[in-house]
């Protein structure tokens, strides 16, 4: 007797003793998934759409003709409208400590260090110390020049006390530092005016004397460093990601034609998101964040969502001839695509929605721009795009490429012969094997995230060649290893008091070099003093950051309250306002993903399933960022120095971000598997119905948006870098092991209880045709 085949056999579902023939015993709240095909065809809400868009095109096209001269308008002046910063919580004792900073004592701040130095003091002609007077001549003349009304406050070191440091032991280097202008509020400062103020004064500060370097550096020389980095990563990433993106599109699509429409929908979307931004930021604070996520999220979805639709509107043509035909077409793509289409929207904006629960104006602002972005990509999807599709009718096909083939145009046996389906079968013969192994990668690969150490950005991000990280080196060279400071703000405390808290913490806190009262005035009537401190190492460093509460632990005079702030205080706080809202962040995401997903396709089980797998998914990308980064596993690789630390915000922007792309693939996978489920009411054949229908679809999507961020794994600055990895990890185990193999080995292994629900709630999802 031959042997059968079990790659095509019809079930593997059949319980044992049970013929084939012989409907199974169907789980309590399982509902027989073949009765929805026998029942009267109900017209939906997205069919209508797609069939009216399909008699109407051009009215549709006139419509956005007219709302996107409107959002244009309205997004114009977007950037004007943005601030810098915003990762600080305007609640915590050290954005307070700042606040107070800035009323009692004005701009004390030092907004830019430079190092004057003398590199080769032996070469002839070249000054032998900075004590020379043709340095001190030389730096003289540079500050002189400085404009007044940018510049407060410049303390040449050449002129400073002696005891203030600021000339090196060596005599070979010298610090001067300045502070610019407020023009801000105490509780607001406008850091935006104050980077243009730098940017208009960093090119004054070199001195025309041979032998002497200038280094200009700070935190101001910090944020343009990024501030130009990134745009130059920007354009490189553009001038290569888009003729790849041109390229691979022309393939995966299959046609030139087809090609170029996700480009209109991605612009559109974009101009719909600016807008957006741009009216959000009339009302509360948006960083220039936002326009970065739009970017990336409305070209990412939008490719996504228009070869889904695309792909199934040319399955649904394929049949058909005329206009009548590409009219039809649109009533059968819309209530199936852009059913799948709407409900990927909704759970990937609720997934990046959920940064709103932070105070922080950064994260909030992803939102802000992801939101609109994804929104606006899916309404465009579901109208503008088959507006011009009815128009193009078969001409959708135009110009293909020989060779290639459409993403969902397969034989008709796919389903059991095809490579995504053959994939399918051979997982689901052996699905533990296959569940186990893929488990234990995911883990393997997540590991490492258990050695997390959280810090905030600075100059260390930036490569090596940055002017303010070559200051921090030259300082670093001639004043010894890295020193920095903190401070503590004591309303309440007159300079008495502010001594005697100083000598507390040189006595209860060994570990500082130093701290001293600095000046004292009156603000209301009440005394207000302040305190810095010097410690030796960054403040991202473990003891740095171990310092926070033992300052924190000193008590403050009499009748008064200690402020501590400083960069290291900055990321305590930062750190322990995540630790308070990550678990509502998570509860909401997790809540909201099942919801949405029980709405949209029946199941208990499969939500639960869907919102593990997304995580343990997102955990391997930590892991390996962790790893490559933190701990400088690709430094030698990608080119740069490993900080010892992770971004703090960075994982949280990410793990929203991630979660909603990954439950994308997971809604496109999901919607055909249950169109075959409600076809047979064959879990196997669904499963395999499923990945091979949509195999190719998830992979295309996948490697165009890669190739998008992928671009930016060339960056200079390590926290773009890290993002460009991290999303690349998540997309290439998304497309591969978790969409390939272990959705559905487990889909196998929970057979028809996958589709289980509670009979009550069963009866009212089917009453109300939410598969439809």
């Amino acid at each position: 007797m031959p042997r059968r085949d079990p790659s095509v056999e019809p079930s593997l579902d059949v319980p044992p003793g049970v013929s084939p023939g012989i409907p199974p015993v169907i789980p309590p709240g399982i509902p027989d998934a073949t009765e929805s095909t026998r029942s009267a065809h109900r017209v939906t809400f997205l069919e209508r759409l797609g069939l009216a868009t399909g008699r109407h095109p051009w009215r549709v096209i006139g419509i956005w003709m007219v709302l996107l001269l409107l959002f244009g308008a309205a997004g114009s002046q977007v950037s004007a409208k943005l601030t810098e910063g915003g990762s600080y919580d305007e609640r915590s004792d050290s954005w307070q400590a700042f606040v107070q900073l800035n009323r009692a004592f004005g701009s004390t701040i030092e907004d830019i260090q430079v190092v004057y130095s003398i590199p080769q003091p032996g070469l002839a002609g070249a000054p032998q110390a900075v004590t020379d007077p043709r340095v001190r001549a030389a730096v003289a003349e540079v500050l002189s020049r400085l404009p007044r009304d940018r510049v407060v406050t410049v303390v040449d070191g050449l002129t400073a006390p002696p005891a203030l440091g600021m000339v090196s032991a060596d005599g070979y280097a010298v610090r001067v530092t300045v502070t610019l202008r407020e023009t801000g509020s105490p509780e607001h400062p406008d850091t935006k005016q104050k980077l243009l103020d730098y940017q208009a004064v960093a090119g004054s500060f070199g001195v025309n004397l041979p032998g002497v370097r200038t280094d200009v550096g700070g935190i101001y020389s910090m944020a343009d460093d990024v501030v130009r980095a990134v745009a130059e990563d920007t354009r490189r990433a553009e001038t290569l990601a888009l003729p790849l993106v041109a390229i691979l599109g022309v393939l995966i699509f299959g046609g030139v034609v087809a090609a170029g429409l996700p480009p209109i929908v991605g612009l559109v979307a974009s101009i719909v998101a600016f807008a957006a931004v741009s009216l959000t930021a009339d009302h509360t604070t948006v960083t220039s964040q936002a326009l970065t996520v739009v970017s990336l999220l409305g070209l990412g979805l939008a490719i996504d969502y228009s070869l889904f639709i695309v792909n199934r509107f040319r399955e649904e043509l394929r049949d058909g001839r005329g206009r009548e035909a590409a009219i039809a077409a649109l009533g059968r793509t819309l209530p199936t695509a852009g059913r799948t289409v709407v409900i990927s929207a909704v759970i990937v904006a609720v997934s990046v929605g959920s940064l709103l629960v932070f105070p922080m104006a950064q994260l909030r602002s992803l939102a802000y721009g992801a939101i609109p972005a994804v929104l606006g990509a899916a309404v465009t999807a579901i109208t503008l795009l088959p507006a011009v599709m009815a128009l193009l009718g078969h001409r959708v096909n135009s110009w293909h490429i020989p060779g290639t083939r459409t993403a969902t145009v397969l034989p008709e046996d796919a389903d059991r012969h095809g490579a995504w389906a053959a994939i399918a079968h051979r997982v689901m013969r052996h699905p533990w094997p296959y569940l186990l192994g893929v488990a234990a990668i995911v883990l393997a690969l997540a590991a490492p995230f258990r050695h997390v150490q959280w810090g905030s950005v600075e100059e260390g991000v930036l490569p090596a060649s940055a002017p303010s990280r070559q200051m921090l080196a030259t300082h670093a060279a001639h004043f010894g290893g890295t020193q920095s400071s903190m401070y503590a703000v004591l309303p309440g405390a007159d300079s008495a008091g502010a001594t005697a808290y100083s000598a507390n913490l040189a006595r209860e806190v060994p570990a500082l070099l130093s701290a001293a009262p600095v000046s004292a005035t009156v603000v209301d009537g009440q005394p207000v003093s302040l305190v810095v401190m010097r410690y030796p190492g960054h403040p991202n460093d473990t003891a740095s950051i171990d310092l926070v509460p033992q300052v924190r632990a000193v008590a403050a005079p009499a009748g008064a309250r200690a402020l501590v702030g400083g960069a290291n205080a900055l990321t305590v706080d930062q750190k322990a306002v995540i630790a308070e809202f990550l678990p509502l962040m998570i509860g909401l995401l997790a809540g909201s993903m099942f919801l949405l997903l029980l709405l949209a396709f029946g199941s208990i089980l499969l939500p639960i399933k869907a919102i593990a797998v997304s995580a343990v998914s997102i955990l391997a990308s930590f892991g390996i960022v962790v790893w490559g980064f933190q701990e400088g596993g690709l430094a030698g690789l990608l080119g740069f120095d490993a900080p010892g630390y992770t971004e703090i915000t960075t994982p949280v922007a990410m793990a929203a971000m991630l979660f909603g792309l990954s439950m994308d693939y997971e809604v496109f996978l999901l919607s055909r598997i249950r169109e075959e489920w409600d076809r047979t009411g064959d879990n196997t054949l669904a499963v395999a119905h499923g990945l091979s229908r949509t195999g190719r679809i998830i992979t295309g999507a996948a490697v165009l948006l890669g190739v998008v961020v992928g671009c930016f794994v060339i960056s200079g600055v390590i926290v773009v870098k890290l993002l460009g990895v991290a999303m690349l990890v998540a997309l290439l185990l998304d497309a591969t092991l978790i969409r390939g193999v272990l959705v559905p080995a487990s889909m196998r292994l929970m057979g028809r209880w996958n589709w289980w629900l509670p009979a009550r709630l069963a009866g009212w999802w089917g009453r109300h045709h939410l598969t439809h």
